[in-house]
């Protein structure tokens, strides 16, 4: 496994097409650099940590702020020339989304379904009901929003985003601060709701993305560095993800030189499981046959900030020599 970039899109025919897009913010800043994207029907995951772009390329999609550079369509729609159009054709989940607390919740769909254009009241209070219905919310219709769970206030954000029946959805970081069980059930939302359109669904959290996600793409420090097939991925990490059981004394000296991903304790031992970064498997380690998602996603990463560091040291010891 390498740290090169990784791609095995399809070809370019997806709801969401981007290409060479950058974004510098007041003060220098590059969030994107040079991103090249292709999301077709079912749930596309976007992954990356804190920082790595995903927000702004999230907003420069759903035409909120304006590229430096580079051209995203949407639906055949560029999101420069012809903002409106791709709204109409988009749903959007912000991280945020919160607002309306002292609102019914058939309320806020029934408002911002007035203000998408759905004018005809009988037909968007049919809407609204069939959306409310979708995301699992018609038994509390009538609650006023501050009533609701967090993982019911998610979902009526699918529902505000879902309510003009868009043909792409865009969903960023969609399940912070939920209970494992409202993740659970955010996760089968959205691999049902994939079926029928494309769903970009943006997070630093593997788990989020579950069985039902088509394909993902990696985002580091503003680049794609992988695009592809979950299975993809996993293949790449073949030999990198290990477990083994130690000592406590021995267990401390693995974790000092690996990335642990989980660990459990039982008679006086400690069981690690964990990835290699390139580095030999600890001795008496096993090796993963099936690693899950989350480990494959560390591995590959390590093995990027493996390359990048031998690139930045090869480079300074160039500049060395030749001074």
């Amino acid at each position: 496994m390498t740290g090169d970039t990784q791609n095995t899109a399809a070809p370019s025919n997806g709801a969401i097409e981007i290409r060479g897009l950058r974004h510098t913010y007041p003060g220098g800043h590059t969030a994107l650099d040079g991103v090249d994207l292709s999301c077709g029907t079912g749930l596309f995951g976007l992954l990356g940590p804190n920082g790595a772009g995903k927000s702004t390329l999230m907003r420069i999609i759903c035409t909120l702020i304006p590229p430096t550079a580079g051209q995203v369509r949407v639906c055949g729609l560029d999101v420069t020339r012809d903002p409106r159009a791709v709204r109409a054709r988009l749903g959007y989940l912000p991280q945020d989304f919160g607002a309306w607390r002292l609102h019914r919740v058939e309320e806020v769909l029934d408002t911002l379904a007035q203000l998408s254009g759905m004018l005809d009241r009988k037909k968007r209070r049919a809407r609204v009901a069939e959306v409310l219905d979708q995301v699992g919310l018609a038994d509390v219709a009538h609650r006023k929003v501050k009533k609701l769970s967090g993982g019911m206030v998610r979902r009526l954000g699918v529902a505000q985003a879902l309510v003009h029946e868009p043909g792409v959805l865009v969903v960023d970081e969609p399940t912070v601060g939920l209970d494992p069980e409202e993740r659970i059930r955010f996760r089968q939302l959205m691999s049902g709701l994939g079926r029928e359109r494309t769903i970009l669904l943006s997070t630093h959290i593997v788990a989020d993305l579950g069985a039902g996600c088509r394909e993902i793409a990696l985002l580091d420090a503003g680049r794609i560095a992988f695009q592809g097939p979950p299975s993809r991925l996993l293949g790449l990490a073949a030999g990198q993800v290990f477990e083994v059981t130690a000592a406590l004394a021995d267990a401390e000296a693995v974790e000092s030189r690996h990335e642990i991903v989980s660990s459990s304790v039982s008679d006086g031992q400690v069981t690690l499981r964990g990835v290699a970064g390139g580095q030999p498997l600890p001795a008496a380690a096993t090796p993963v046959t099936e690693p899950t998602l989350e480990e494959s996603y560390i591995a590959f990463m390590a093995a990027r900030g493996r390359t990048a560091a031998a690139r930045q040291h090869a480079g300074t010891a160039a500049e060395g020599e030749a001074q």
